[in-house]
């Protein structure tokens, strides 16, 4: 490598290529070709005839110049020139790349392919062989070995195809091979360079030690610029779900987003917590909509592209629904006596809870259906209730006095008449207690309460396989939990009652837990761990991806932990395709750490921070635009471009387009993109959104907008092209006949000059649609009314019954969003001007969430409480408010029609 200060040519010897310019300048030289002679015999009339002496043209000198320039500029970026070149590598013996390839270095991996790529080009020119070692192993399951001595051609194609994985290193392994590596050493002292994923662990400093020992060592790391994460499986509250996100480094703040998503990629909610320096976790609570919790399928931080910033959610974490039947009317007692309370007491906190008739539960979506002290069912109940648990459910009764005189066929074992009491015919002397749970059971591992007594409960037919049916007994192993599989669903029976009538099982914590294994029973979820394979069905690859199960994944045991985690068993879904057990990564690997303190005498940098820059794109750009003139002026002097110039003229035109060439080097994309902007809205109808400088709102706007723009094509005749965000600040407004502008805390206030331009849109004929998200009453919110702060907004009013844009296309009585209930707010009194239409329009439902879309088409938010149904409301709206923008007045002179009609006589 040759070097001048802080230019570095990489192939120097192409630069004696130089010296051939004096040769090219005299080849690129033109002179036409001699004129051939045709014999004539008319010549001799021209035998007399004195000709002028004529020099042949010449290239112009200019030109050549121009020419010469370009040769040399190809010349120059042939010989790799460099900017702030970097230093030799030290020693002479081979360069060592150890590279942390496990799954924290997946979130910046083609960071690390172009250091990677970098050093072998930099070993490359000194001719010196490159050793790759990965610390992660491999999917084979082989501990990490040390790749053969290549050259740097080879061992840049090595580089290029090693992946991130989603395992953790094994850096004490790769402590093993670096000290294997020393008879390599002979060659010359190895300079090691470290490519860690920022993580710490009892072998780092002992692997930079080795490294160190076998010449020089250098270490990069990205952390400090995008730190780690690790998301750990969450639990769930009520309707939420809570997570936990780990960092490695507390030195500093650093907000994190948690994003839900189902499984067909849907943004379910997403929350951002901050973290305050010395915070090295947060909890990120996720409320959403029971419906929507059951589809939830993975758990992501936003922007860490990993398998431990992910989490896969199954069964374990759905919310079911379950409905309460009770046998008495819950009049009958006491609160605090009824059976139900006690139900709902336990299942509220982790389960939808729903009241009714046995028939109208199974109306809807239901997981488990609870039947406390409920005898015979009528013929129609039975039916129905035998049919949805051979479809899935699982139906659990509770004993009482009803059930132990009137028992029918949806109990899983025979009952004897009465019941088993103190002080009766049968009965014991004493309350009796709990016995430990079977292995087989769903209750397996739940510690017993000491003071948890039975008084009273309904007896069993001794049966042949009354022991396999039996889920709980008695000290004396009478039954007190019975079960039986019936289609793909279960019939579950407790001996006693719900309420603390029989039993005081109801007041025990245990009381909840076994409810909640019970009904951990639906949707595919068995109660007790098998030890069945699970084949795997999809895995994680290195950057938090679901995939296709590799030949090297192979299936876990049905009870296995999330210890098994590993090149053979890596995290993903493991099971079935309808039945599915998420085995994640952050329940193996539950805290992180940073790198820690290196030895002394070990460099420390970046990715990205070494400086070198390759000038040979830049070179070589500049002689094909120069190239470009060269060919304009070709063409010019041949006359094909017009009137051929020559001379003075003709050099001015060149440095003219010379200097034009080189001003589109550098363009101006900002303005290149608002006129091409411009023209676009000009020629088509498009509606528009105000960019508020957030980035999430901008979004579901832009989604929102593109998903009204699908309905109103779909359904009327407006032929709307798409959407746009726009910034009042500097972008014309009178293109777009409809504005929404979400209002979020983060805009800023607006300039003078950008309220002029709204002003002048307002005034124009522009309508805008606030929408403050918040369900405000009249437009209150405080951020709203400090954006409009200097705007013309004239006085409003709610809209009236029979208001236009009550019926401009669809017929409404309400304008529902995302939510329903807010006000919908207009100008009070609707004047000549802007043809009737308001010019402002405010809410708070929050309507482009409930217009978004996702790429498939599918909608990206809830809508609550109304569902679907509202959703279709929420278009419907904007339907009207599109046609009310764009048609004015035309629709409410429409009533008048009759009148004209009758008035012309037809």
């Amino acid at each position: 490598m040759l070097g001048f200060a802080p230019i570095a040519f990489a192939a120097p010897w192409v630069l004696t290529a130089l010296a051939a310019l004096p040769v090219l300048w005299w080849l690129l030289r033109v002179t036409p070709p001699a004129p051939r002679t045709v014999r004539f015999p008319a010549i001799r009339l021209l035998r007399d005839l004195v000709a002028p002496e004529e020099t042949p043209a010449r290239t112009p000198w200019w030109l050549l110049l121009l020419r010469l320039i370009v040769a040399a500029l190809v010349i120059l970026a042939l010989s790799g020139p460099l900017l702030n070149p970097r230093a030799a590598l030290p020693g002479g013996g081979p360069l060592l790349l150890v590279v942390d390839n496990g799954w924290a270095a997946g979130r910046d991996w083609p960071a690390r392919k172009r250091a990677m790529d970098a050093l072998i080009a930099q070993a490359d020119r000194q001719a010196r062989p490159v050793i790759l070692l990965a610390t992660a192993p491999p999917a084979g399951g082989e501990k990490p070995q040390p790749s053969p001595t290549l050259p740097a051609p080879e061992a840049r194609r090595l580089a290029q195809a090693m992946e991130p994985l989603p395992w953790p290193t094994d850096r004490a392994a790769a402590l093993e091979a670096v000290r294997g590596l020393s008879s390599r050493a002979a060659q010359g002292s190895v300079h090691a360079v470290w490519l860690t994923d920022g993580l710490g662990d009892r072998s780092a400093r002992a692997l930079a030690e080795g490294l160190q020992r076998l010449g020089s060592a250098e270490i990069l790391d990205d952390s400090a610029a995008k730190p780690p994460h690790l998301l750990l499986p969450p639990a769930t509250e009520g309707t939420a779900l809570t997570a936990r996100v780990t960092r490695a480094d507390a030195s500093r703040p650093e907000p994190v987003t948690v994003r839900l998503a189902a499984a067909d990629g849907r943004l379910l909610t997403r929350e951002t917590v901050a973290f305050e320096p010395g915070q090295t976790t947060r909890e990120v609570r996720l409320d959403v909509p029971t419906e929507l919790r059951n589809d939830a399928a993975s758990l992501r931080v936003e922007g860490d592209t990993t398998a431990g910033a992910t989490i896969l959610l199954d069964e374990r974490w759905r919310r079911r629904p379950v409905g309460l039947v009770s046998g008495r009317p819950e009049g009958e007692s006491q609160p605090l006596l009824s059976d139900l309370y006690y139900l709902d007491r336990a299942l509220s906190p982790f389960n939808e809870v729903r009241r009714g008739g046995t028939l109208d539960l199974l109306k809807r979506d239901l997981a488990v259906l609870i039947l406390s002290d409920i005898g015979a069912l009528t013929a129609s109940e039975s039916q129905g209730v035998e049919e949805w648990v051979r479809k899935g459910g699982v139906l659990l009764r509770f004993a009482g006095p009803r059930l132990a005189q009137h028992a029918d066929q949806l109990v899983p074992v025979r009952l004897r008449i009465g019941d088993r009491a103190l002080g009766g015919a049968l009965s014991w002397s004493e309350p009796a207690k709990l016995q430990p749970f079977a292995a087989k059971s769903p209750f397996e591992g739940l510690a017993i309460p000491p003071d948890v007594q039975v008084n009273r409960q309904v007896l069993a037919e001794p049966a042949l396989d009354l022991a396999d049916r039996t889920w709980a007994r008695l000290a004396d192993g009478t039954p007190l939990v019975t079960s039986e599989k019936r289609g793909d669903g279960w019939i579950v029976l407790v001996h006693t009652t719900a309420s603390p009538d029989w039993s005081n099982l109801p007041l025990s914590g245990l009381f909840v837990d076994m409810l909640r294994r019970l009904v951990a029973l639906s949707g595919g979820v068995t109660g007790a761990a098998s030890a069945a394979a699970l084949d795997p069905v999809e895995v994680l690859d290195g950057t938090g991806r679901l995939v296709p199960p590799p030949p090297t994944a192979f299936p876990i045991p049905g009870n296995a932990t999330a210890s098994v985690i590993g090149p053979r068993h890596p995290p993903g879904f493991y099971g079935t395709d309808d039945a599915r057990r998420a085995l994640n990564l952050s329940s193996a690997v539950t805290k992180i750490e940073p790198l820690g303190a290196l030895p002394g005498g070990v460099a420390r940098s970046g990715y990205d921070g070494r400086g070198e820059v390759p000038l040979k794109p830049t070179l070589l750009g500049l002689a094909l635009a120069l190239l470009t003139v060269d060919l304009l002026i070709a063409l010019a002097l041949r006359g094909l471009l017009g009137r051929p110039s020559l001379g003075r003229r003709a050099g001015a035109g060149a440095a003219a387009a010379l200097l034009f060439v080189l001003a589109l080097s550098v363009p101006d994309p900002a303005r290149a993109a608002d006129d091409a902007q411009a023209v676009k809205v000009t020629a088509e109808t498009f509606l528009a959104h105000v960019r508020t400088g957030d980035s999430g709102v901008d979004e579901t706007a832009q989604a929102g907008l593109e998903g009204l723009v699908a309905m109103l094509n779909l359904r009327t005749a407006v032929e709307t092209m798409g959407a746009v965000g726009v910034d009042p600040e500097r972008d014309e407004l009178a293109f777009f006949p409809l504005l929404y502008w979400p209002v979020s805390d983060r805009q800023s206030t607006l300039s003078d000059q950008a309220r002029t331009r709204v002003n002048e849109y307002l005034r124009g004929g522009g309508t805008i649609l606030f929408d403050t998200r918040d369900q405000a009453p009249g437009g209150g919110s405080a951020v709203l009314q400090r954006l409009v702060d200097g705007l013309d907004i004239p006085p409003l009013a709610p809209v009236p019954p029979d208001h236009v844009l009550r019926k401009s296309f669809y017929l409404l009585t309400d304008f529902p969003g995302r939510s329903a209930g807010g006000e919908l707010w207009i100008e009070a009194r609707e004047g000549p001007a802007n043809d009737g239409v308001s010019p402002v329009v405010v809410g708070g439902n929050d309507w482009a969430s409930a217009w978004a879309v996702g790429r498939t088409g599918q909608p990206l938010f809830a809508v609550v409480p109304g569902g679907e149904r509202q959703r279709e409301m929420a278009y419907r709206f904007g339907v009207n408010l599109v046609m009310y923008a764009l048609t004015g007045n035309y629709k409410a002179d429409q009533v008048h029609v009759p009148a004209i009609l009758e008035r012309l006589g037809q």
